[in-house]
């Protein structure tokens, strides 16, 4: 398959083929199939938000354990391994200095 150019922005999770001001946090050089992974990781990152957003309203329950959060963090690091492997080098450069991928 062909690989294009796709910029990626983290805080809104947007996926583009057009460079549009700011959501160019990270480049990635992707086939369509490998793109519709990481929407997909960044669906169950959203589904994460939402559960942790309610479970917030229950005081009774503290941060640390809650589940909900824990899929968005390990979301995120799925994310950020699956944008790495993709990413250029400044990409790459970028995720290392960040430390994120560090276990």
């Amino acid at each position: 398959m062909e690989q294009n150019k796709y910029y990626i922005n983290m805080g809104t999770r947007e996926i583009s083929l057009n460079h549009d001001a700011n959501n160019d946090d990270f480049i990635v050089e992707a086939t369509e199939d490998e793109i519709i992974a990481l929407r997909e990781v960044f669906d169950e990152i959203r589904n994460a938000d939402v559960r942790s957003f309610f479970r917030a309203h229950v005081p009774a329950q503290p941060y640390h354990q809650d589940d909900d959060n824990d899929d968005y963090d390990y979301g995120m690091r799925v994310a950020f391994r699956k944008i790495y492997d993709l990413g250029d080098e400044t990409t790459k450069q970028q995720i290392t200095e960040m430390g994120v991928l560090d276990d």
